[in-house]
């Protein structure tokens, strides 16, 4: 008997039971055939399905996966530090210290039996809905394209974890137990097919009743980030890290394949031409209001039914004492990385900028990072080491100081007005898709097709819309390198800055082999003195066969066909 949800299985026992209890004498089909039938029968039950299945998305929401911790993956880089040196709320240090812990019989990043397991689950959805539905044909193909849009999500993830893995798409596949790998460019292709079919199919929009699935924009815009991914596979990898035969894109195809993610990207822009999407003047705001029109897919939380623990977990100490977690803190180098309020680079070499390094820099900066002097929920941050509640920590001094250890807080989606959250818990939603990343994508696609003029568009329409100036970049390195900071500074925190120095093949310089810092600010007599501390212990360590994630043993032994990926 196929599974179904527990929803429909509940509803079919809850039939069963009605039956027992009238003591009628009733000729029915076997269990298998009547689940088959009679489920697909009650539309409602078709709803209830899809619905269960969007529940995948809150496996990532903050980025919490795959180490469990909001935010984890941004502290394997450079622009996050997690303040814990023990395993469990320091394991993203270990793992960020020490490459070995990676390995297969403890991929760490793991996200292989649940990523099938929904796989197969919405393969069944697609059995059924196509087999046995009584619905019209252009309800179907919605329910399909809903169906494909989540599969072609949880693919993503397995893909630019593994690169090459087993591709399955219908429910008679699972007949047989062994499967191949396949190579990675056509895993690449088959997410985008799913996401191309979905955005042929879904709505704009959906009525209220329907908030928060997948839209004709969102599958575009995931269109275009999975193009994006293929192409700098195929432009950066060459081969390079790696010589199993199924990974790797060829480089031939690059210039395609960034075309593609530009095409897909275009899609969702017209979308805002027509007001569908828009960025937004306050940078700050866009993680707090749930109507934000820069949102294209997000996950809405509601108290107290569904809720999560970001504030808990990265406020600052003074929020609720002895409470907070303060689980992850901004670095210097990201804070670094934010230009003066007229577009300039910041810079410690400037002694005008040095001597008041807060003082008229970007609205993103006050938006995304909390430092000495700022104003916080009626109080001013003291972030010096005098300050026993909220100033700076040496890294690894205590286990789990609960405090920064770079000098700063995280300020980005935080609830800037309430305390409650130990209680009450937070709702803010989760946004997985932004139009802030859809123009990025635009202008890293055009830039690398040779369309200039397309790339500084996409490019400076978010730069003005944040209150910077058009960029200076004019040229194809230019605007990649524009790009790459652009990425850095406007995604901060989102999940987004480790994939794409896996994609860019440049995690294993930037990551590797270096000591990420922090600024302890002391009180002098004419202000304030800005040292630079380490807030590493150890140097950091990405090696290049990080670049595939090992599949787990324990999936090899059961399907015989699976290879291991070469390197592990």
């Amino acid at each position: 008997m196929n599974k179904v949800t527990i929803t429909i299985q509940q509803a079919l026992l809850a039939v069963g039971i009605l039956i027992g209890a009238h003591g009628c004498k009733v000729d029915i089909d076997p269990t298998d055939r009547y689940t088959e039938v009679a489920v697909w029968n009650n539309p409602n039950n078709v709803e209830l399905y899809i619905a269960g299945m969007y529940k995948e998305f809150q496996t990532f929401q903050f980025g919490t996966f795959p180490i469990g911790y909001s935010n984890a993956t941004d502290a394997l880089t450079d622009i996050e530090k997690f303040t814990s040196s023990t395993s469990g709320n320091g394991t993203v240090n270990i793992l960020a210290m020490d490459a070995s812990r990676v390995n297969a019989s403890g991929p760490q990043l793991n996200y292989w039996s649940s990523g099938y397991d929904r796989i197969r689950r919405l393969n069944e959805f697609l059995g059924g809905l196509a087999k046995y539905a009584k619905l019209d044909d252009a309800t179907k193909k919605q329910y399909e394209a809903e169906a494909r849009f989540i599969r072609g999500y949880v693919y993503f993830w397995l893909v630019r974890l593994h690169g090459s893995v087993v591709l399955l798409d219908n429910i008679d596949q699972y007949n047989v137990k062994e499967h191949a790998r396949s190579a990675e460019e056509d895993c690449w292709k088959f997410i985008a097919n799913d996401f191309a079919f979905a955005a042929e199919n879904l709505p704009v929009a959906w009525p209220a009743a329907r908030a928060g699935r997948a839209t004709k924009g969102a599958a575009y815009g995931l269109l275009a980030r999975t193009w994006l991914y293929a192409a700098s596979i195929a432009d950066y990898d060459k081969k390079q890290f790696n010589n199993d035969p199924l990974t790797g894109v060829s480089n031939a195809n690059a210039q395609t394949y960034y075309q593609n993610a530009a095409n897909a990207a275009k899609a969702v822009m017209d979308l805002g031409d027509q007001g569908v999407y828009s960025l937004e003047s306050d940078y700050a705001s866009i993680f707090t209001n749930k109507d934000t029109k820069e949102a294209i897919f997000k996950v809405d939380f509601v108290s107290p039914q569904l809720t999560h623990q970001l504030d808990l977990g990265y406020a600052p100490p003074g929020d609720a004492p002895g409470q907070c977690l303060v689980y992850g803190v901004p670095t210097a180098e990201l804070v670094n990385e934010y230009e003066m309020s007229n577009g300039a680079r910041f810079s410690w070499n400037d002694p005008v900028a040095a001597a008041n390094p807060y003082s008229n820099r970007e609205p993103r900066f006050y938006g995304s990072v909390l430092y000495n002097g700022a104003s916080w929920k009626g109080r001013i941050l003291n972030t010096t080491p005098a300050d026993v509640t909220e100033g700076i920590a040496d890294y690894g001094a205590t286990t789990e100081p609960r405090k920064t250890v770079t000098g700063y807080y995280i300020r980005k989606m935080l609830n800037p007005v309430v305390n409650n959250f130990v209680v009450n818990k937070s709702i803010q939603s989760w946004i997985e898709l932004r139009y802030a990343e859809i123009l990025l994508i635009a202008a890293e696609a055009r830039a690398k097709i040779n369309d200039i003029g397309g790339a500084e568009s996409a490019l400076n329409q978010l730069r003005n819309k944040r209150g910077l100036p058009n960029t200076t970049a004019s040229t194809t390195a230019g605007l990649v390198a524009a790009v790459e900071h652009e990425r850095m500074v406007e995604l901060a925190f989102e999940g987004q800055r480790y994939w794409d120095l896996r994609r860019w093949r440049k995690a294993h310089i930037v990551l590797n082999n270096v000591r990420f810092t922090g600024h302890r600010v002391t009180v002098t007599d004419n202000g304030f003195k800005y040292d630079v501390v380490s807030c590493d212990n150890m140097n950091r360590q990405f090696t290049p066969a990080l670049y595939y994630i090992p599949i787990p043993v324990s999936e090899l032994q059961n399907n015989t066909a699976l290879t291991q990926i070469q390197g592990w």
